[in-house]
């Protein structure tokens, strides 16, 4: 039943998967300004001719956000009409169709204008909640029927944990992004010291992006931290819910998957792989704790 359906859902979420590691491309390559400040348009061409390696990559991630912001409509009024049974459709179908909007906007604000390293980091969070949308419309499709629609009775506590730690995820992804758009990545040396010490020297020239990488790595341990605890919890209490104990011990072995993506960043050869897989890890884990959410709101907390 609406095996269509699925089969797009899949499609789409791979291919705003792409979007998303495209984005990460252009940045972490320089590739923003590939095709100047014009858009829709690549220096004022519809196709630039012997366009450089810099102007392939953002032409290419231009066109790509296109066609997927195209299927996303799509898949949000299939799913609207074809879900409606299902409670959670019809949100994920609006924050679907306005984040992928709003990622097109900032987007095209950024070649246009320029914008500050904060909106700019800012681009890559909306980018994360606009494929969590998707990838959980099109769970949705798989669980069309009510007999194979997850729902969990969990206390009140554990679910305004699972919330706070979903939020608190979303800010460490923002850190994260923003250390790349300040230039802070590589100010450190070594982990877990940064320079030789726990706390470096934030006087200086290099101060203000001292700071910001090391926000940034505080606040990624802590979300190892939160996440196991989150998992010791759901095996205490919740362990006979499938859904929630296969969840948190998926997010739990991502973040120690995404931690080391990010330290070997400092030593690898070459920056890109490293970085693209930190930003994939990441990506898939706050997309779990988004369907964990919604499987534990499905039914009235004790």
């Amino acid at each position: 039943m609406n095996k269509g359906l699925k089969i797009f859902g899949i499609i789409t979420s791979l291919g705003m998967l792409i979007v998303l590691l495209q984005g990460a491309l252009v940045t972490k390559t320089g590739s923003a300004e590939g095709c100047g400040a014009t858009w829709p348009l690549c220096f004022g061409e519809f196709f630039p001719r012997s366009p450089a390696v810099e102007t392939l990559i953002e032409y290419t991630h231009r066109a790509w956000s296109g066609l997927m912001g195209l299927f996303v409509i799509i898949l949000a009024v299939w799913s609207w009409k074809t879900l409606s049974h299902l409670r959670e459709t019809k949100f994920m179908a609006l924050m679907a169709v306005l984040f992928i909007i709003f990622q097109g906007l900032m987007g095209a604000g950024a070649v246009i204008w320029g914008n500050s390293d904060l909106v700019l980091a800012l681009h890559f969070g909306i980018s994360t909640i606009s494929f969590a949308s998707v990838a959980l419309l099109t769970v949705l499709s798989f669980e069309q029927n009510a007999s194979s629609v997850p729902a969990v009775q969990v206390s009140k506590p554990y679910r305004n944990y699972l919330f706070f730690v979903l939020v608190y995820c979303y800010i460490v992804i923002y850190t994260g992004a923003y250390v790349k758009h300040s230039e802070a990545t590589y100010v450190c040396g070594g982990f877990p010291l940064c320079n030789g010490r726990l706390i470096p020297d934030l006087s200086g020239g290099l101060g203000y992006q001292l700071s910001i990488h090391m926000i940034h790595r505080f606040a990624a341990v802590a979300l190892a931290v939160l996440l196991l605890v989150l998992l010791l919890w759901t095996i205490r209490d919740f362990r006979s819910h499938k859904s929630l104990l296969w969840g948190s011990t998926a997010v739990f072995i991502l973040v120690l998957i995404q931690a080391t993506a990010g330290v070997s960043i400092l030593y690898a050869d070459t920056y890109l792989p490293p970085a693209l897989f930190h930003s994939l890890t990441i990506t898939i884990l706050f997309t779990i704790l988004g369907y964990m959410g919604m499987v534990i709101t499905r039914k009235n907390s004790l």
